[in-house]
């Protein structure tokens, strides 16, 4: 495949790609549950856990990089079974994620054009980004270059209106200053178990860094321009995450019931544009209708671009059809492409036939993205064990990640908790049905791996038989 992305896309794409709707309009919930004390420290802790897990991929991807990126490293320094399974989690969880966006996509233009179906939009959503991953990989970095840059100016811009507010230059009234971080039971709401339930809904905003590891399979220089994505992306990220979470904690009560929306049918309820409201920005909503729309255009985009490699990799490492390995002229996986999309849309399709179908899919793949994580600390552990077992020196290598092996071992047990507690309050009810729902990529994930591992009867790799030269250059 051409190696056609430059340093400033895989910059973009690893930075914008975190900057979603689950930032933009659902971060408030944090602050509303765990308090601006604790919405920050689980902010924190999330950010530091995607650090390591970036530097785990960031070594690997410099070591050998390709398209593949985790799903591959875990078939060669796990188990083929392994890497099987998470492959095709990951394929599924963007693959349905795609359609989500593209249905979200179709609400928000509601907001404009309400008495236009929101199908409509939609459809013309997969159609930009099928002609977008159609043409090149670099209209692809382009596009998504230039969709990254509009959040990230959209979160600087709301960082400087934030913090005049706070100091009392806009919004007409006196400064703010820290006094909503001690009002009622601030600033730390509910404790440890309000902490722990916003770990989700914190993890959520971060899942899409991992981009910069399947784009450095088509990177001009992946060797140096990985490491340089991954180490300034990381410190913009926790600066606009923690800073954002800081303003809004300042401007707004954690009490004020706006915080509490997650849905991007109301983008007057998204924190960010209460803030420009406040402080006197008349068209705030327009324009965070406009971001939002653009955060969700860049995640289908992605989404179609990572699933297609995904599925690719598939084929190429014989976990599917042969069909889907095939490139044209122009270095595209055409028919994972094409395959992706036939199932995005009839994905799309089953919201006409029946909601509770539509839903039963969205929340099938609701877990996949922190299973990825999992895989990617696994891969990272096994790889660095087996590039040391077999006498290799640590000095050779293009990236060491940070803090081995407390790194992958902190984020794997970080990805645990914020799996296994997504939703303990089933449990405690002993809602079963709802249990079900929530955790059915676990389930999902376990039979794909016991199907491949029983059938084919692969073992877990010893250290000294790892192959570390399989998918290098």
């Amino acid at each position: 495949m051409r190696r056609s992305l430059k340093t400033r896309h895989l910059s973009m794409i690893a930075l914008g790609g975190s900057i979603g709707t689950g930032f933009l309009i659902a971060s408030g919930s944090a602050i509303a549950t765990a308090g601006p004390g604790g919405a920050l420290v689980v902010y924190a802790l999330m950010g530091i856990m995607v650090y390591f897990l970036m530097t785990s991929l960031g070594e690997m991807a410099t070591f050998s990089p390709t398209t593949g990126s985790f799903v591959t490293y875990s078939a060669d320094y796990v188990d083929p079974a392994f890497g099987f399974a998470m492959g095709w989690n990951y394929w599924f969880n963007w693959t349905i994620t795609i359609t989500v966006d593209a249905v979200s996509c179709g609400v928000v233009m509601n907001f404009w054009f309400p008495h236009l179906p929101s199908w409509i939009f939609s459809s013309v959503v997969f159609v930009l980004i099928a002609l977008v991953n159609w043409l090149s990989v670099k209209s692809y970095g382009e596009t998504e270059y230039w969709l990254s840059f509009i959040k990230v100016v959209t979160i600087g811009f709301f960082l400087v209106v934030g913090f005049l507010v706070i100091f009392g230059i806009m919004g007409g009234h006196s400064a703010i200053g820290l006094k909503n971080f001690t009002y009622k039971q601030a600033p730390f709401v509910g404790g440890f178990p309000s902490m722990f339930a916003v770990f989700l809904v914190a993890g959520m905003s971060f899942q899409g860094t991992e981009l910069v590891g399947i784009t450095a399979g088509e990177s001009a220089d992946p060797r140096h321009a990985v490491p340089k994505a991954i180490h300034s992306t990381f410190w913009r990220i926790l600066l606009f995450y923690l800073l954002s979470i800081f303003v809004m904690a300042c401007i707004l009560p954690y009490t004020d019931k706006n915080l509490l929306s997650s849905s991007v049918k109301d983008v007057s309820m998204s924190p960010l544009t209460i803030v420009f409201e406040r402080a006197g920005l008349a068209a705030a909503a327009s324009v965070m209708n406009a971001v939002i729309f653009t955060a969700l255009l860049s995640a289908a985009n992605s989404g179609l671009y990572a699933s297609t490699r995904m599925l690719y990799t598939q084929a190429k490492e014989g976990f599917a059809w042969k069909i889907f390995g095939y490139v044209n002229k122009r270095g595209i996986p055409i028919y994972a492409m094409v395959g992706t999309m036939v199932i995005s849309l009839a994905v799309f399709a089953t919201q006409f036939l029946g909601k509770e179908a539509y839903n039963y899919l969205i929340n099938a793949s609701g877990l996949s993205g922190f299973i990825a994580w999992l895989g990617i600390a696994v891969a990272h552990y096994r790889f660095r064990r087996a590039y040391v077992k077999q006498g290799r020196k640590l000095s050779d290598l293009n990236y060491k990640a940070a803090l081995f092996p407390f790194g992958p071992i902190f984020a794997f047990i970080l990805c645990l908790i914020a799996v296994g507690g997504q939703n303990l309050g089933a449990f405690a009810k002993h809602d079963w049905e709802n249990i079900l729902i929530t955790y059915m990529s676990v389930p999902l994930f376990v039979i794909l791996y016991i199907y491949y591992k029983v059938k084919y009867k692969t073992k877990l790799i010893p250290l000294a038989e790892v192959d570390l030269e399989a998918h290098r250059d």
